[in-house]
């Protein structure tokens, strides 16, 4: 095994064990003060450290591990959503968290207000570093390109083409984030009320039909090649995947809208949330089982054959 291939393989490894931080928060602290509303209500606990470390540790892993193709567009644009789950919390109403006093103006729902100067800064240094960020992609891939039309000249025309290739994917997933960056920038900027009330929800939403749309195009057509198999199980496996997150996501949406998110045991809400983690590692399992064997998962595909007469140093 190759330090990349070591790498890679712990990077799928630690994904998972984001969702299992989270379950194991949530079970220490139900056992301490009860069972909550939602998964989400876990911010105002003790958990709160865990849940929003993991989820930014989640979405970095899942940026780099993003692949190819669609679905590398997909899952980069689930992994910048990914953060505006950890660090805009759920409104709560006066009572649903033990011990945190809610005083809303208007509505039954809000942010205490205790926490609000948290949210500010989480989200200006999301977008600023998300900023900063796209502008290094870009000005790296401009250099890639440019260097590997200089170092690679009088290669053949696969590799040529292959170099470019790595280029525009850089590329895509920088339009991608940005896109996503201007959306949440355009919200907190004009709409902070609205931004406030709904940005979680809607950016779990997002989130778990990105990971839904994976799984189809996975289902629908999965990519091959050396390492990456393309059973027929597999494929099935995707597709029950897909149904199974899209009927979870109507039901706890339809939940919410209709102001039955919490008012039965088993809270909706919790059990939705819950059953999409649920499925999150299910498609994390099969997406490791699918690549687990790519023998050059980050660059194979991207990067052109040396020339022939040139030594690799």
């Amino acid at each position: 095994m190759t330090a990349l291939e070591r790498t890679y393989r712990n990077g799928r490894i630690a994904i998972g064990g984001t969702v299992v931080l989270i379950g194991i928060a949530v079970v220490v602290t139900s056992a301490r003060g009860g069972v909550l509303g939602s998964i989400s209500a876990y911010y105002y606990t003790p958990a709160r450290n865990v849940l929003v470390g993991s989820l930014l540790a989640a979405a970095v892993a899942i940026l780099v591990l993003s692949g190819r193709g669609a679905q590398r567009a997909l899952l980069d644009a689930a992994a910048v959503v990914a953060p505006v789950i950890a660090l805009v919390p759920t409104p709560v109403r006066a009572g649903a968290v033990p011990g945190v006093a809610v005083v809303c103006a208007s509505g039954d729902r809000c942010l205490p207000e205790g926490v609000l100067p948290d949210v500010e800064v989480g989200v200006a240094v999301y977008l600023i570093a998300g900023a900063l960020t796209v502008g290094v992609v870009v000005v790296l891939a401009a250099l890639g390109a440019t260097r590997d039309r200089a170092a690679w000249l009088g290669a053949d025309a696969r590799g040529s083409a292959a170099g470019q290739g790595s280029a525009r994917g850089a590329l895509v997933s920088a339009g991608v984030a940005a896109g996503v960056l201007a959306v949440v920038a355009a919200g907190w900027m004009l709409e902070r009320d609205v931004f406030l009330a709904s940005a979680h929800v809607v950016a779990a939403v997002v989130f778990f039909g990105l990971v839904a749309a994976v799984a189809v195009v996975n289902a629908v057509a999965p990519p091959s090649g050396p390492g990456v198999p393309t059973a027929p199980w597999l494929r099935r496996s995707y597709g029950v995947l897909a149904v199974a997150l899209v009927i979870d996501l109507t039901v706890t949406v339809v939940a919410v809208l209709t102001g039955h998110a919490d008012d039965t045991a088993p809270p909706p809400l919790f059990v939705g949330e819950a059953v999409a983690l649920a499925l999150f590692v299910v498609f994390w399992v099969l997406q490791s089982v699918q690549r687990w064997d790519d023998p050059d998962p980050a660059v194979r595909g991207s990067m052109p054959p040396l020339p022939r007469g040139r030594v690799q140093r």
